[in-house]
């Protein structure tokens, strides 16, 4: 396996770590987070998943360490899964540049990215990543996720969530095609107790299209999917 790809991150990383990042510790302490922004289970038909989304970061006001990682969980085994280890970077007020590696764990074959993206809050306070990715292998992604929370009152909130994928070309090894590939839109209405604990129940909503619809088919799932889920989020 080559891992030549991951030298731009390793550059950035020990560009970056230099005494400035360190000094004054007191006026900017070390601080740290671990988000499970979504910990759920799915319900398709008879089929159940159990789903996680999980955040989690260290780091000081300008420069922080953050691993992303989700992934499925059903028939007794673990699904699709992926993990990002990012270096990100505040730029302006409310967003941060993120560059790191991402790895994605499946039954088919296992991918390495280098990731590069944004990530922060756009007007009106859409929470929202967008990332480029480049393979090991020449391929390339683009994921956009957003997030927006309504407030009907402190305690109830209700969050719309879109992620969209496209891939720079069709890679059957992984039943992804080149352009659009699917859509992801879900709806979670939780309870805040607190501020970091708070059960919701939700509706998501899944989509392929193109050819990565194609070799859905032809592996004989389903190109379109709606689920009902359960769930907590919580963080400390």
């Amino acid at each position: 396996m080559k891992y030549g790809f991951l030298t731009p991150v390793l550059a950035c990383l020990l560009t970056n770590l230099t005494p400035y990042a360190w000094a004054h510790s007191d006026a900017d302490p070390i601080v740290s987070m671990l988000s499970f922004k979504q910990f759920e289970q799915s319900k398709i038909g008879d089929d159940t998943a159990a789903i996680w989304n999980v955040d989690a970061w260290i780091g000081k006001d300008y420069d922080k360490l953050w691993i992303k990682t989700n992934g499925e969980f059903a028939h007794g085994q673990r699904q699709d899964s992926s993990i990002e280890v990012l270096y990100s970077r505040a730029v302006a007020t409310y967003w941060d540049i993120q560059t790191g590696w991402r790895g994605d764990f499946n039954d088919t074959e296992n991918r390495q990215w280098f990731a590069f993206g944004l990530q922060g809050l756009t007007p009106y306070f859409f929470e929202t990543e967008l990332t480029f990715y480049l393979g090991e292998h020449g391929q390339t992604a683009l994921k956009i996720d957003t997030e927006y929370e309504l407030l009907f009152t402190q305690k109830l909130i209700l969050s719309p969530e879109l992620e969209v994928n496209i891939h720079g070309r069709n890679d059957r090894q992984t039943g992804t095609g080149g352009g659009l590939s699917d859509i992801e839109a879900g709806l979670r209405l939780r309870y805040e107790f607190t501020r970091k604990f708070a059960p919701y129940i939700g509706v998501n909503y899944h989509k392929k299209y193109g050819q990565t619809a194609e070799y859905s088919r032809d592996s004989g799932t389903d190109t379109e999917t709606m689920s009902w889920l359960i769930g907590l989020r919580f963080w400390f």
